[in-house]
């Protein structure tokens, strides 16, 4: 089976390392055009094309997936199937080009959790359960035939880098397998339409300003919160006017009369928010303009107003 594939981050390499590894036959990939990261601002390839290039591999770079140019390089691969893994959304011609047509890998069980942050939204959502879905592209985004799903625990201190990682290898063993029933014609999609949901939960792209920590809120939705977005894009609050992120917590539930949002601190071992019912323990932390740092590292050096 000829097979091409597509996909971006970290999150994609793992995919594409067991296609590699248990010898299908990859014929090309499709990853982001290199662009400038970081404070140098230096051009950087993607993870997942770094890793074609030491698996020799050719690598397509698109600016745009409609470009007469890339579609006729694309039809000269005649691949039998294409496999996509936090990739852009694609264009029919491009998903529909196959025989096989185009299969997903989703970081969350369909239909819940369609969307580009799938890891953190349950998280946030304090889901103890979620995972992997390989599916049939079409029109509509996330919404294919579904062909295998695994499930993936959610402990409950799993940060998002965490179950990045549980989701990453869940996803390789996956797609494994959805190739392999579909080598033998042992799957059967399956139409999300017809899978009971009481109520579909929502995955959109996370911005700045989603970050912001509410401290109105409860101690425990801020705690999924800020385990949610760490470590990127990472929860944030202001503390004497300065941005603070937060990147490890613990809560405590207990009643109190503070307002919410104000902070204790003996500027030695602890630094604590008030939540509505409760507190949250900062535990590892990064002020504008400074490295990340635990807790005590932190108040040993910063000098409160």
């Amino acid at each position: 089976m000829r097979i091409i594939f597509m996909g971006t981050p970290e999150f994609a390499v793992e995919s594409l390392k067991s296609l590699v590894e248990s010898g299908e036959n990859v014929v090309a990939v499709i990853t982001a055009p290199d662009k400038p990261a970081g404070r140098g601002q230096k051009i950087q390839q993607s993870a997942v094309k770094q890793y074609a290039l030491s698996e020799h591999i050719p690598v397509l770079q698109p600016e745009k997936l409609k470009d007469p140019v890339f579609l006729e390089e694309l039809q000269s691969y005649k691949a039998d199937l294409q496999v996509v893994v936090a990739f852009r959304m694609l264009p029919e011609v491009v998903w529909n080009m196959p025989p096989l047509g185009t299969i997903n890998v989703h970081a969350s069980l369909l239909p819940q959790y369609r969307g580009a942050a799938p890891i953190n939204h349950a998280i946030i959502n304090g889901e103890t359960e979620t995972g992997v879905t390989t599916f049939l592209l079409q029109h509509e985004i996330d919404t294919g035939n579904i062909l295998l799903t695994e499930k993936v625990d959610i402990g409950s201190t799993d940060t998002a880098g965490i179950l990045h990682d549980k989701l990453r290898a869940a996803g390789a063993r996956t797609l494994l397998k959805t190739i392999e029933g579909l080598k033998k014609n042992t799957l059967i999609p399956i139409s999300q339409a017809d899978i009971s949901t009481a109520q579909l939960k929502h995955a959109p792209k996370i911005f700045k300003e989603d970050c912001e920590i509410d401290w109105n809120n409860s101690t425990a939705t801020i705690y999924d919160k800020i385990r949610g977005l760490s470590p990127y894009p990472t929860a944030f609050t202001l503390l004497e006017g300065k941005v603070l992120k937060i990147f490890e917590t613990e809560k405590e539930i207990i009643n109190h009369d503070l307002k919410p949002g104000t902070y204790q601190t003996d500027e030695k071992t602890y630094l604590k928010f008030t939540a509505k019912d409760g507190y949250i323990h900062l535990r590892r932390v990064q002020i504008e303009g400074k490295k990340k740092m635990d807790i005590d590292e932190f108040l040993r050096g910063y000098r409160f107003e």
